[in-house]
């Protein structure tokens, strides 16, 4: 069972129920999907369930030449902006559901976001995850009040579970999927946005394959005010929301490699409403490399002190890409709507980030195995002003003369500037010195 098949009457043309005006033009077309009241009727009943999150001026503007503004979202008490819908979702639930349950099979943030709220509802709710599924998720969810129940060894094994255990028990099986109800939730972000910053130019959503948050948000915003650009940002690896606008209809799944880094963004789940409320309302779709995002969730570390996931930094890879010329000088809102990474996957990110931004590096050099010559070095790096994170002396596999020791060395300066004064301090001195590159 899914939950769309009990709102399909939010799913009939009200377009005779919304008031006809200029900032209605452009929504007319896609009130059979959602409609504003929907959003501001889920924004009237979630409001003490969630987080009204900030949207704060970054000091990333002057770096990026744009007023940019950051919806914190992945300050929600489950880390992710999903509490939206999915509180919206079960507070519409009919009571005699509520009381037997819901069940829900992934690791997902929507999944976490179901543990958490419906536990506070008093809902019973049970989460299948799979025997590979992180321990940290395992506890979070187990921590937020739910059954959590280890079944199979890939996410298909525990969805069939899942479906059984619905079937068996009356429980309600969720899945994330693009109900109006669900929608509406998540379109609550566009409103608070929109209250929360005046004379916006442009907002910046994530997009990929859960494109639920774009959808919703731009029904709001276009409603609001049709001249507000809504944009969305999915990875160049799986570019789903682009291909399906073209094709006309949701694309097949595409294998992600990088599922762990990506999170729910790699996911194919939108169906044939988010796409169509994608194709009328959305003014722009772009797609950024891995070393964009991973760059983007550097930035957001050192300018906001937030630490966030794929899917919080993509938003903000987009402008880090330069991928919106169009929005210099404009003021616009980014929506930073996930912070659930785990710590060691947040160690691997900044390392290789920190190694693209040009602040990390690595060199070799060969030099005499004489008293003195290492010191000299060292004297060089220290003027420099370069801190010295590794280094080694390899004697053995050396193909250079007999007395000589290759030295490699890992500093980290200060940005790219500094890398280059550094490199061209080492070459003057050293004309063999090769640098690793990335």
């Amino acid at each position: 069972m899914k939950i769309v098949s009990q709102n399909e009457e939010l799913l009939t043309d009200t377009r005779s129920r919304v008031p006809q005006s200029s900032s209605t033009t452009i929504m007319s077309s896609c009130n059979k999907l959602i409609r504003f009241e929907d959003i501001s009727a889920a924004a009237f009943k979630i409001q003490c369930g969630v987080q009204k999150t900030p949207c704060m001026y970054s000091r990333l503007s002057k770096q990026y030449g744009m007023d940019i503004y950051l919806k914190k979202e992945f300050l929600q008490y489950t880390g992710s902006v999903k509490e939206r819908g999915v509180l919206y979702l079960l507070t519409s639930l009919p009571q005699d559901q509520q009381r037997k349950g819901v069940i829900v099979a992934s690791d997902s943030n929507f999944s976490m976001a179901v543990a958490y709220h419906a536990s506070e509802l008093r809902i019973p709710v049970f989460v299948i995850m799979s025997t590979s599924t992180s321990p940290v998720r395992v506890k979070m969810c187990r921590e937020y009040g739910a059954m959590v129940i280890s079944y199979g060894t890939t996410a298909k094994d525990s969805q069939i579970h899942a479906r059984r255990l619905a079937q068996e028990n009356g429980y309600l099986y969720l899945e994330e999927e693009d109900s109006a109800v669900y929608l509406s939730g998540l379109g609550t972000v566009g409103l608070e946005v929109y209250e929360q910053v005046p004379k916006l130019d442009a907002v910046i959503f994530p997009a990929g394959g859960h494109c639920g948050l774009l959808a919703g948000s731009a029904a709001t915003l276009k409603y609001l005010n049709p001249r507000i650009s809504v944009i969305g940002v999915e990875s160049e690896s799986f570019p789903v929301l682009q291909q399906s606008l073209k094709a006309g209809h949701p694309a097949e799944d595409q294998a992600c490699n990088n599922h762990h880094f990506y999170g729910d963004v790699s996911g194919v789940c939108f169906g044939s409403n988010s796409l169509q409320l994608t194709g009328k309302l959305v003014d722009k779709v772009v797609a950024v490399r891995e070393e964009d995002i991973l760059i983007s969730m550097l930035r957001l570390l050192e300018y906001e002190r937030a630490t966030v996931d794929a899917e919080g930094a993509i938003g903000l890879a987009a402008l880090v890409a330069g991928k919106l010329p169009e929005l210099k000088g404009k003021r616009v809102a980014v929506v930073i709507c996930s912070g659930n990474l785990e710590l060691h996957l947040l160690q691997k990110c900044i390392a290789r980030a920190l190694t693209l931004d040009n602040t990390v590096c690595r060199f070799s050099l060969v030099i005499s195995d004489c008293p003195g010559d290492m010191s000299k070095l060292l004297e060089i790096l220290a003027r420099e002003e370069a801190r010295v994170l590794d280094i080694k002396q390899e004697r053995t596999f050396v193909t250079s003369e007999l007395f000589t020791v290759e030295v490699i060395c890992t500093v980290e300066t200060r940005d790219k500037i500094h890398t280059a004064q550094l490199r061209n301090a080492l070459l003057e001195r050293y004309p063999t010195t090769t640098w690793t590159q990335r």
